[in-house]
């Protein structure tokens, strides 16, 4: 079971890192272009969102079964980068950044067909975009 979520929670990595590049783009050419935002730009950052909210589930399963996190010793875990960096560093930043991405969607879905609606998807798109890409394990 363990591998087979390892590789759907690194597969499905992919799909939220090209909805929130793609819903920051598409809010950036709205909010530069002085357009507010529209219903395909809601579309886009709930999807971005759902994928996100899925990757998060899969990640606490994987969280508390994986061989990666030991948290029964944390003064060793600290002590060593890659075991600190799964059992506190990953899953801070990526909770973080599913938190501005769903700030950023239910922010601007209450500011549809208005310009702020876009720049409040834009920005935490982006902010989202930085912590995945800070989280992310290369």
């Amino acid at each position: 079971m363990y591998s087979i979520l390892q590789a759907a929670h690194s597969g499905t990595r992919w799909l939220v890192l090209v909805g929130v590049a793609l819903t920051l783009v598409y809010g950036l050419i709205l909010w530069f272009s002085k357009k507010p935002l529209n219903s395909n730009g809601k579309k886009l950052a709930l999807f971005t969102m759902i994928f996100s909210h899925l990757q998060l589930v899969m990640g606490l399963i994987l969280y508390f079964i994986s061989p990666k996190v030991q948290l029964g010793n944390m003064a060793a875990t600290m002590k060593d980068a890659t075991l600190r960096f799964y059992a506190v560093e990953h899953i801070t930043i990526m909770i973080l950044a599913i938190v501005a991405i769903t700030v950023g969607y239910s922010w601007s879905k209450r500011l549809m067909n208005t310009l702020k609606g876009s720049r409040i998807l834009a920005i935490f798109m982006l902010i989202g975009f930085i912590l995945l890409m800070l989280g992310i394990p290369w």
